[in-house]
């Protein structure tokens, strides 16, 4: 699949099998969980646009590169609230925007609950972030509600994916580049990655 980007940087790895560690406190899951969005956007950002501008230093005037659009970042609640943090250290002018999915425990389908988007994001570089990919329901979700709402330019990070989901939101989405920090290789019946790193929203907030 020509759009979907697995990460093979070192970093990513260790910050990874800390994350998986069943003895992480909540501290530093928390904390590993915006280091690690930190590397994932870095390269979702390589498909910001720029244009040429000018800068004066204190001894001169310089070509520079600026960017030419803004950038929305989209936290899929709940578990894509402990990668905002990452998000908005790249790039602290970015505008947020929330929304709401919640998986069916039966069904295993998305509902969705919640949206919450700055207005006018036809031109802008949407990053939508979620740590995990597991059925990829409300991933794909997620992006058909950015499409509706006029967005051309989107891309989607997350930390731990199945090849299920990832082979799901690819499909869904053909034209949109995946960024993933690993892959595990299957879901259980309940629907979660195994091995994964358990529910990343319960462990995030301490109520698992």
């Amino acid at each position: 699949m020509k759009n979907v980007h697995v990460s093979r940087h070192p970093l990513v790895m260790d910050k990874i099998a800390r994350l998986r560690d069943r003895r992480t406190s909540v501290a530093d899951f928390r904390r590993l969980m915006g280091e690690l969005t930190m590397f994932l956007s870095h390269d979702a950002l390589l498909n910001a646009k720029v244009k040429r501008s000018k800068v004066r230093t204190p001894v001169g005037v310089a070509d520079a590169l600026r960017l030419a659009h803004d950038i929305v970042f989209v936290a899929i609640l709940r578990a894509g609230l402990g990668m905002v943090d990452g998000l908005v250290k790249m790039y602290p002018e970015g505008r947020l925007a929330h929304i709401g999915i919640y998986r069916d425990e039966e069904t295993l389908k998305p509902v969705k609950y919640y949206v919450r988007l700055p207005e006018n994001v036809a031109d802008s570089l949407v990053v939508i972030a979620d740590p995990m990919l597991a059925t990829g329901g409300s991933a794909v979700e997620a992006v058909e509600i950015m499409k509706s709402r006029g967005a051309k330019n989107i891309c989607f990070i997350c930390m731990i994916a199945s090849k299920e989901g990832i082979k799901r939101l690819a499909a869904a989405h053909p034209e949109m580049p995946i960024y993933v920090g690993t892959v595990d290789e299957r879901l259980n019946s309940d629907g979660y990655i195994v091995p994964g790193l358990g529910d990343a929203g319960d462990r995030m907030f301490g109520t698992a």
